[in-house]
């Protein structure tokens, strides 16, 4: 039997610590007893994108912003369906996941971070948002465990209704804001409708195979 190995830290600003494992060629980013991610468990992530770009067809130089790199499915996907034209900025709130994913995990990220498409800022995703009036046909948030977060507080203000007035501003007439979660939240659907978008919620397998644990996807247009 293959023993998980820990590979490396990181404390999360304002939360707990984060561990990277390694158990043969597959990963793990575990806080405290919770798996936040493994490298199996791409489908939803992925989806995330594909869904996102699917509703920005036709826009060939659509700007992305992605909040929470985790391990770079959501950006591969998005890549592998953007055309030349198009930018996508990573916001990435801990250092050591980008560390991770250009060091121990290099083979699964696969130069994503390289792309000239690409531009990473290593901060908080709310200041990106902030700082951007109008710049992006769509913003991707895997933060945290989704509305209902696990690791940071702070998260939480993303999916409030001053956080999503952020976003609308920060986004294009009908601009695409799609959020992962973990599970459902009728809630926060209420809060996306009332708060200028019109929302689609979708539920995705985490396995690319279509099977294992059912998460929840929501689509949000800009009004």
């Amino acid at each position: 039997m293959i023993a998980r190995e820990l590979l490396g830290t990181a404390q999360v600003p304002g939360g707990e610590e984060l561990r990277l494992f390694s158990h043969g060629r597959d990963f793990m980013i575990v806080l405290d007893r919770n798996e936040l991610m493994n490298s199996r468990m791409s489908g939803s992530e992925a989806a995330l994108a594909e869904m996102t770009c699917a509703r920005l067809a036709g826009r060939r130089a659509a700007r992305l912003l992605i909040g929470g790199y985790g391990m770079g499915f959501t950006l591969r996907a998005a890549l592998a369906v953007l055309p030349a034209g198009a930018r996508v900025v990573v916001a990435e709130l801990v250092p050591e996941i980008i560390a991770w994913a250009r060091g121990p995990m290099a083979e699964l990220t696969a130069g994503c971070l390289d792309d000239p498409r690409v531009s990473v800022v290593e901060g908080d995703v709310s200041a990106a948002i902030a700082a951007g009036r109008g710049a992006y046909d769509a913003i991707l948030l895997d933060v945290d465990n989704g509305p209902d977060g696990l690791t940071r507080a702070g998260n939480d203000g993303l999916y409030s209704a001053a956080g999503l007035e952020a976003a609308k501003a920060a986004l294009v007439r009908s601009g695409i804001l799609a959020v992962w979660s973990a599970g459902d939240d009728p809630a926060f659907t209420r809060r996306l409708n009332t708060n200028g978008f019109a929302a689609d919620v979708a539920k995705v397998r985490a396995r690319s195979n279509r099977k294992g644990a059912q998460h929840t996807i929501w689509l949000a247009e800009s009004l």
